[in-house]
Parts: structure tokens; C-alpha cells; sequence
């Protein structure tokens, strides 16, 4: 497959156009020779990728001459709806061609990270190996090409999305996925987030480098924007090369760190009721604002779509019994030897660490299907969405600094987009 890197002319991003045909560019040397191609797009979460509908414009490039499976690299979250697909991909993909991963159960462990290794990334914080699993699709030899899409932004657990984050994550097992979410929070977020070499990252190279370099894989990145809803490709990375996605690194950091120069006191944050339907998902609220938000603020989150904690019922009952209580609790919690059911549930425990503030700031969700026990029980504060929004109506607002009743607020419209840190600190 050819290597290609593409940047726009403009901020209103690539054309439909120009990214097919660099779709129609990249499969230049190889179209001929595919009979069968694995397809591994994002979830609905990473709606703004515009992975989705460069997904569409791959299968309509090679549904004629080829067969065509799709993986949806879900990681712990939810399978994709039917209404979810047509929104993200369009109807021109059919949805039947979806596989559902399943991150307990359609694994195959190709390898293990070496605790030394571990150890020396990590500072000697996390000594343990790491087991390297993978869905078993990918070992399949029949695919002549397996492409992994996805958007390149500031992430919490490994410091920028995307490339083999898709591969060991999205298309990972248990193991994995607990093991690099506590390296990452013992590590420290703030240390990793916005950042393209993280011990996260490390790990994720190791892997691919000493376990993967066999099946047919490249990479299709995005980096993106979008204000007022409306996407725009800043720049398309497609390859195998860790080059092209340093550099889709560097443009994210252009595009996607918002360093301000004045922190938040208060700051309202909105999630969309179509894509934010967990805390799980819904404290990207809480992760990517906290390095701007200073000491004694306050964080409120608009969640009228959050109906639940954890994406599946095991991590949402995980969460509803140890709460979001700090980084230092969490750890003793981790210790102590009768929880062995967060023990056994790492990512749990680093998602739990990562969605307070540790006390510095605090954070009301303001939810209508969930209660105001259920909110409190998670160590959150709460008030009724239907009252919060009389006072910071998303209407009204707009991204950045608002005065309301004579209040200076901040507000973010969709802190998935993004990360906001005080310049001085970052």
C-alpha cells in the first residue's frame, strides 16, 4: 500500500474530493492484488474522527473487486447501533458487515511485554509483564490488507490516539487494556496527555514491533477539528510508517491543544446526548479540562444522555461501588486484599483515578436519566440538568469565555475534540 500524507489548503479542510482520492492513491500498488481486506474503523465515540466516511469511501473503492469484513475497534465500549453506523458511515456501507469485538472472549495473545521493559518506561512505577492480545481476525492470513482508521488527538491513557492504540486497545483483550490503563494512571495523565512518547505508547510499540510485523497492516490517520459540529480534515497520514504518525502528532498539537494563558475558575462543559451516554465516555469532561482548571474551581457537566457509569454492566457495577474517590484511594482500594473484583479490573481502577479531580476542583454532573443517589454514589456532585441549563443555557453559549450574571464561565461544547492546559504548565 502506498504511503501517503496529505494537508489541507485551507481551515475548512480537505474536500470529500481530495480524500478519495487519496483513498484512490493510496491503493494504487496493491488494488489489484486484494482479495480480502479487514476494515477497522473507530466506534460511534470517535464520531468527529471522519473515520467513518473515509471507511465508506474505502469499501466503495474495493467492494467490486474484493471481499470486505469490518471491525469496529470498540476496546471495553459498546457495539455500534444500526443508526449509529448510517450517522458515522453513511448508507452506502451495510451495517451486516460489522463484527462485534469482544474484548474478553475473541482474543489471541500473540506476546508479552517484559516486566524489565515495563519497569525502565515507567520509572520503575509498574514493574509487571504485560500480555499482548489481539482480536483473532487480525492473525487470519486470508486478509491481503488490514487497514485501521482513526483520528489523532490528545488522550489521557496514552498520551495522542490512534495508530497501534487501535490495534492493541480497540482491537485488544482484557490484559492489555487493564495493564496500559494503570500504567498510564500510576504514570500520571497529566504527564502523558498531548505527549507522543509516553511509557503507554512504549508499550504499544514494543508490541507491534516484536509481535505484529507479520499480518499486512497500515495506517489511516486523521486529524480534525470540528466548530459548530461541522468536521474539517485538517490532514490525512495514511501508512505504516511511524513517521507519518509523528506527524499527524505535530499537527494535532496545532490543532487540537488549546494552552490558555488565564486558568478556569469555572468552567461548563457540554456532552452531546448522542455520543455521551456514560461517565465512562462522558469524563473526557473531567480529562482534558483538569490541567487548565485551577485550584478550588469548578468543573459542571451537562450530561443529558448519560444513563450509566461503565460501557458494560460489569464496569458500570464496578464504578457504582467504589466511586470516582481519588488516585490515593483507588490505590489503597487496589491493595487491599479483599477487593479482588477491581483488582482483576485494572482500567477500572485507572478510569476511576482519572475521573476525579483528587480534590482540587470540584465536578457536578448535571444528568437527567440518572439520579441524584446514583450521581452521589459515584463521589460526584449533582443538580438536575433541567435547572442547570436555566443559568448556562448550550444555546446561548459559546466555546471559550462567556459572562453570565456577571460571571466570567468558560464553556467547551465537546471536550473530545481537545485539551486545555495552562501554557505555563504544559
Amino acid at each position: 500500500m502506498k504511503s501517503l500524507i496529505k494537508y489541507a489548503n485551507c481551515e475548512c479542510g480537505l474536500s470529500d474530493d481530495e480524500l478519495r482520492a487519496a483513498v484512490r492513491e493510496s491503493l494504487s500498488d496493491c488494488k489489484a492484488n486484494l482479495k480480502k481486506v479487514l476494515l477497522l474503523p473507530p466506534d460511534y465515540t470517535r464520531f468527529h474522527s471522519y473515520a467513518g466516511r473515509l471507511t465508506a469511501m474505502y469499501y466503495e473503492e474495493l467492494k467490486d473487486t474484493c471481499h470486505i469484513d469490518i471491525l469496529p475497534a470498540l476496546g471495553t465500549h459498546v457495539p455500534v447501533t444500526k443508526d449509529e453506523w448510517v450517522a458515522m458511515v453513511g448508507d452506502s456501507v451495510p451495517f451486516e458487515l460489522c463484527i462485534v469485538h469482544n474484548w474478553r472472549t475473541d482474543v489471541v495473545k500473540v506476546g508479552e511485554v517484559p516486566g524489565e521493559y515495563v519497569s525502565s518506561i515507567s520509572e520503575g512505577l509498574v514493574t509487571n509483564p504485560i500480555d499482548v492480545e489481539v482480536n483473532k481476525l487480525l492473525l487470519d492470513p486470508s486478509y491481503d490488507l488490514i487497514l485501521s482508521l482513526g483520528q489523532v488527538v490528545p488522550h489521557e491513557v496514552v498520551g495522542m490516539a490512534n495508530r497501534n492504540k487501535n490495534i492493541f486497545v480497540g482491537c485488544g483483550g482484557s490484559s492489555m487494556i487493564n495493564n496500559s490503563h494503570m500504567l498510564g494512571a500510576f504514570y500520571g495523565m497529566e504527564r502523558i496527555m498531548g505527549k507522543d512518547h509516553t511509557p503507554v505508547r512504549d508499550v504499544f510499540d514494543y508490541a507491534e514491533e516484536h509481535f505484529l510485523q507479520h499480518i499486512p497492516l497500515c495506517y489511516v490517520l486523521t486529524v480534525t477539528t470540528a466548530p459548530q459540529g461541522n468536521v474539517h480534515v485538517h490532514g490525512l497520514f495514511i501508512g505504516r510508517e511511524r513517521s507519518n504518525f509523528e506527524a499527524a502528532v505535530a499537527l494535532a498539537q496545532q490543532k487540537n491543544l488549546n494552552l490558555v494563558d488565564k486558568t478556569f475558575k469555572k468552567v461548563v462543559v457540554l456532552l452531546d446526548e448522542k455520543e455521551f451516554k456514560s461517565t465512562w465516555l462522558g469524563n473526557k469532561a473531567v480529562y482534558r479540562t483538569r490541567m487548565a482548571i485551577e485550584d478550588g474551581g469548578e468543573l459542571i457537566v451537562l450530561a443529558p444522555g448519560v444513563d450509566k457509569f461503565g460501557e458494560d454492566a460489569a464496569n458500570d457495577a464496578l464504578i457504582r461501588k467504589y466511586g470516582y474517590v481519588g488516585r490515593e484511594k483507588v490505590l489503597d482500594l487496589v491493595k487491599a486484599p479483599e477487593n479482588d473484583d477491581i483488582r482483576e479490573n485494572l482500567s477500572v481502577a485507572a478510569h476511576l483515578i482519572h475521573g476525579s479531580s483528587d480534590g482540587r476542583f470540584s465536578i457536578t454532573y448535571c444528568t437527567k436519566l440518572l439520579t441524584e443517589e446514583e450521581v452521589r454514589g459515584a463521589a460526584f456532585n449533582y443538580v438536575p440538568y433541567d435547572e442547570m441549563v436555566k443559568k448556562y443555557d448550550p444555546e446561548k453559549l459559546v466555546d471559550g469565555w462567556n459572562v453570565v450574571d456577571g460571571e466570567e464561565i468558560y464553556y467547551i461544547s465537546n471536550p473530545a475534540l481537545g485539551l486545555w492546559a495552562d501554557r505555563r504548565k504544559f
